[in-house]
């Protein structure tokens, strides 16, 4: 480990290795926050279409329902009677699930979660340019290290539990599908012309 001797004669870590070993546990912190961001937003998608089916499921139920009813008693039909009250049992079980599991609810916790999420990641992602623009010390890298982990903490805390489905989109999303990677061009696109990487007058 390379090092200056201190006034005792030992050697101690000079500030770019300090930097160096920081940096790394915050670009390893960055990681988790990026993955953890995406698979909050994924469970957030995943569990909102379910809310939506079970919806739909539940109207063409009640439709069913009644319509069976109407035809078992003005139609006299056994069979109908017998098979609508087949869909109303169905129909009874999916509304005591959907109380006990408020779907749309839960979505809603995992996509303030994924905000609140995203909100770190891209103050990680700010340190990390501070860091390697050597505009920052020592010392204010670990402090601010500090407050992101402390309100990362909290964040976790509060966050819904994911699911493995989830997981799985993420995944895709991050290495298949690389939804966070954009080339020069792509980013040019967002940004005025003044500030584009391809501007070559603004660049002379």
């Amino acid at each position: 480990m390379n090092g200056l001797p201190n006034k005792n004669g030992e050697k101690y870590m000079d500030t770019d290795s300090q930097i160096k070993i920081v940096e790394a546990q915050i670009r390893e912190c960055f990681g988790r926050v990026v993955w953890s961001h995406k698979t909050q937003e994924k469970c957030a998608d995943i569990i909102s279409n379910r809310h939506n089916w079970v919806k739909i499921i539940q109207i063409i139920l009640s439709a069913l329902t009644t319509t069976g009813v109407l035809v078992a008693v003005f139609g006299e039909n056994q069979t109908i009677g017998i098979i609508t009250a087949s869909i109303s049992a169905i129909l009874f079980g999916i509304n005591t699930y959907v109380k006990g599991h408020d779907l749309g609810e839960i979505a809603q916790k995992h996509s303030d979660a994924a905000s609140d999420l995203w909100d770190i990641r891209e103050k990680y992602l700010s340190l990390l340019t501070d860091i390697k623009s050597r505009i920052i010390s020592i010392e204010e890298i670990i402090e601010k290290r500090d407050e992101l982990q402390e309100k990362l903490g909290g964040i976790y805390k509060g966050s819904p539990r994911t699911i493995s489905e989830a997981y799985k989109e993420a995944t895709k999303a991050l290495k298949v599908n690389e939804e966070l990677t954009f080339s020069d061009e792509e980013i040019d696109l967002f940004l005025p012309i003044e500030l584009r990487k391809g501007n070559t007058t603004h660049n002379k």
